[in-house]
């Protein structure tokens, strides 16, 4: 998979430092992988969720986190969305 939104990650690591290892990994097991189906994402990461339009939520360093792309599946691209702690994703996605 080719990954999008690479800098968004890195400027976020540099804020949030103990979440560095997790996306590191997650960037070395994207780009290395294939993710044909939501169930190849899910085989790997059970807790990831899927809010439609091809949008996948992950949970990052023990749900402190999440991690917001979008998968074109057939293209092999993961764009990233968002990332950020729970607490801003709860509040950037409650409902009025």
């Amino acid at each position: 998979m080719r990954v999008v939104g690479r800098k968004t990650l890195a400027r976020f690591c540099l804020r949030h430092a103990d979440a560095r290892n997790w996306v590191v990994a997650w960037l070395a097991e994207t780009e290395s992988g294939s993710w044909d189906t939501p169930q190849t994402i899910k085989d790997r990461y059970s807790s990831a969720s899927f809010v439609g339009s091809n949008t996948v939520i992950f949970n990052v360093k023990g749900n402190a986190y999440r991690l917001e792309v979008q998968v074109a599946y057939r293209a092999g691209v993961v764009v990233v969305n968002w990332i950020g702690t729970h607490a801003a994703y709860d509040r950037r996605n409650a409902k009025p």
